[in-house]
This record gives C-alpha cells, structure tokens and sequence, in this order.
C-alpha cells in the first residue's frame, strides 16, 4: 500500500476552503481506496458534516438535484467533485433505494452505511496539508493488503439493501485484481436473484467496466462462480464443457472467454459481441465429434446478442452494432472473391462498424488458438480498403438525378431512380465506366 499519499493542488483547495469555513471533510469511496492504492483516482469523492444548502454557501458555483444529500462541484477544467453529506438509511423496499434518508452528526454514521470495507476507508487531510490522517474503521486496509472484496458488516443485509451492490463487487474486484471474500461470495450467491429488481442501464454500466478491464474474462468468471451470469444471461453457461471441433481447442465457453481477453477494440459493444459471438453454439449443435456442425449460429446468436441489449437498454445504434457483429462475424476472407463480393461484406456490415469486425475476427483467431492474422485475411482487409474507392453507391455516379431530367426533359419521378439504378448496376460491376462523359451517353440510351 502507498503510506505517502499524494493529493492533487486542486482537492487541497477544496479541503481548505471547507476547512476554513470550520467544516468537517474527508476523502471517502473508491476515491480513497485508489489513493492507499496509489492507482489513478478518476472520480473524487468527499463527505462533510454539513447539508447541500451549505456546501452551496461555500462553493456558489454547483448544483444539488438529488435526493442523496450530493453536490457536484465543478472547477474551471470541468472536473466534478461530488461532496455527500453525512447520512444514514432506513428501509429498502425495492431493494435498490434507500426509503428513508437522514442527515446524519459523525463520520462513523455515514461510513457504516457504504458498501465495502475498502471503499469505507475516510482520509482526512489536515491544514498544514502535509499530515494525512487514514480512518479506517471496518479493516478496509487489511482487505487491500489481503486483496479481498468484503461488505461492511453483514453481507445479506448490504446486498438486500441495493442490489446492484452484486455487480458492483465483482466489478471492482476485476478492475483492480481482487478476489471475493468467502462470506461475501456465498451472500451473492443465496441473494443473486435480487439483480433482476436492478435497472437494465445499471447492470450495463458495471457489466461495460468489466468487460474494459485489463483481463475482462476474470470478470465474467466471478459473474459465473456468484451465480449472476445465470440471472443476467444463462445462454453463455450453456457454453461450459461444449466440445468444438476441427481448429478449436476449446469448449465454447473458454473460446468465448478467450475472445474477449483478446479483443483490442475499447468498444465494449464490440467486447460484448466477441463474448457472445458463438454464444448460439450449444443450441443448434448438431451431431457430435469431428461431425458436430453448427450452422446458423451466427443468425441464432444475433437475436439472444440483441435481446439481451434490449434488456440493458443500449441505444438502437448500440443495438445495431451488436446485431450485426454477431450476425456477420462468420465473413470469408476468400483469395478468389470478386470486388462485387467483397462490396456485399462492406454493405452487410457498413462501413462504420468494418474495423469493429475486423478487431472481433482477430480475437476470434487468436482466442482459437491460431495466428492473430493471415495472408489471406491481410488480403481481404486491403482489398475492403480499395473496392471502398469504388463506386459504393448511387450518389458515387459521377452524374445524378439533375442530369438525367436535363437530357431525358423529364420532371422529378420515378424513372429518374430507375435510370440510376440501372446505370449503377453496370458500374458495379465494372468500375472503370465511372466516367461523366461514358455516364452522360449512357443516360441518352434511355431516350
């Protein structure tokens, strides 16, 4: 653990100008922990002894619309820092919020009330600005050098208090290479079922901070060994101990997982889909051994892949990407296929989301055991490149709708598209009359 703990300029100035009003404030949550952890501290956290309305007085410049007792102070770079006052809560009938929510008088009130020992740590930076003083009341320093995920107190009431506190521990305990503490572990399993009281978006969010970190696989294990991948997406389980055949080396469920180790896309709608990518396998499998096929599993795998998506409410663009990244991740990369082949691959796919499937087929590769890339697929990425030069569509014709009215004196209908349209079905095919003057003679033909 880092005993010199180094405070920015900008969260010295904060505390000071709190301190200076006689205010009690502290470090707290992951901020904390990343400091004792000497990791980058993304998000800053503070909790004080008085109410929004005068943290307000303190900071004009913030605002307060929630429920929770958070002002958000922003400084002249943008950055949030979000000041909570001390509280304590009462009652959690839905499992996720807080019935009751009072201000509560000591540190110790609001630390007991937070949802594991490492983020229940407070630090207190005194005013010489040199002294920093840690309070740890729950042993959340003896969990980080232990590396363990434990709850504050007792872990039924922690979780059935807010569900997303399930994922939240195993997403945290992949970010920063925890394991969950036995107790903690056997509390998530008896009480997993609470994530379906849990918001869609919610789950989406601690289920992309998994799949971003360094090694994502460790995450969806931990999802699995806690018994919530079964309530978020059991299909994936059906992969576990399902035989491949010819080039795998895996069971369906480890090639996912290898996929996903593998994936350089920051996309996590493209980490997803290379976790789901084969996530149909087991369901259309037909016959066994080197005789097992698995035809239209990319078709089958597509709707799971979107169904899930609508359940974590990703966006139609979200959903799309997914969609088609399943659907078409089974592209050949042929030395023989025509540009008119190659341009159906870009068409099916788009442009936009190519350098997605292409960042998917290379996981794919290396998560089956062969090379990332191959002289036939390096072929194929450079011929996307060049037939995407080509004409790709109507509106690449070196003519359009005005010239077609002007020779053929026409007004605006439907012959105008028919006449481009059959105009690009011969320059797709060849190139080459992609020229205004041949284009213009063609257009007379239709006299």
């Amino acid at each position: 653990m880092n005993k010199n703990i180094s405070i920015p300029k900008e969260v010295i100035n904060i505390i000071n100008k709190f301190q200076k009003n006689g205010t009690e404030i502290y470090i707290v949550g992951g901020a904390s922990r990343d400091l004792i952890m000497d990791r980058k501290v993304n998000d800053w956290d503070f909790t004080t002894n008085i109410t929004p309305e005068e943290v307000k007085k303190i900071f004009p410049n913030t605002f307060y619309n929630n429920n929770f007792g958070t002002t958000s102070i922003v400084n002249k770079d943008k950055e949030i820092f979000e000041v909570t006052t001390f509280r304590t809560e009462r009652g959690y009938s839905d499992s996720r919020h807080p019935d009751e929510i009072k201000w509560g008088k000591t540190l110790e009130e609001d630390l007991q009330r937070r949802d594991f020992t490492i983020n229940a740590i407070a630090i207190k930076i005194n005013s010489n600005n040199q002294d920093v003083e840690i309070i740890d009341l729950f042993g959340g320093q003896k969990d980080i050098e232990q590396k363990k995920i434990r709850t504050v107190g007792n872990p039924d009431e922690r979780f059935s208090e807010d569900a997303l506190r399930l994922m939240r521990a195993v997403r945290i305990a992949t970010q920063i290479g925890f394991n969950l503490e036995k107790e903690t572990l056997e509390s998530i399993k008896r009480n997993s079922s609470l994530i379906n009281k849990v918001a869609g978006e919610r789950i989406r969010d601690e289920l992309f901070k998994i799949l971003l970190a360094e090694k994502p696989s460790r995450g969806i294990e931990l999802l699995r060994d806690s018994e919530l991948l079964k309530e978020i997406i059991p299909e994936l389980l059906l992969g576990i101990d399902f035989a491949q055949k010819g080039h795998h080396i895996d069971d369906v469920w480890t090639h996912n997982l290898k996929t996903l180790d593998n994936c350089l896309s920051s996309n996590p709608i493209t980490r997803l889909a290379c976790l789901l990518h084969d996530v149909a396998k087991p369901i259309v499998a037909m016959g066994s051994g080197e005789a097992r096929t698995f035809h239209n599993h990319e078709i089958v795998g597509s709707r799971i892949a979107t169904r899930f998506g609508k359940r974590l409410r990703l966006s139609n663009k979200e959903l799309d990407l997914l969609f088609i990244l399943v659907r078409r991740h089974m592209f050949t990369s042929e030395e023989g296929q025509t540009d008119k082949a190659v341009r159906r691959f870009i068409k099916n796919v788009t442009p936009e989301y190519i350098d997605e499937m292409l960042s998917l087929r290379r996981a794919d590769r290396v998560g089956s055991g062969a090379r990332e890339t191959s002289w036939r697929l390096e072929l194929f990425k450079n011929r996307v490149v060049e037939v995407q030069k080509q004409p790709f569509s109507i509106k690449d014709l070196k003519v359009d709708g005005k010239d077609v009215m002007e020779i053929l004196d026409i007004k605006p209908s439907r012959k105008v598209g028919e006449v481009l349209e059959n105009i690009f079905k011969e320059v797709e095919d060849n190139p080459e009359l992609n020229q205004r003057e041949i284009l213009l003679e063609k257009i007379k033909g239709f006299k």
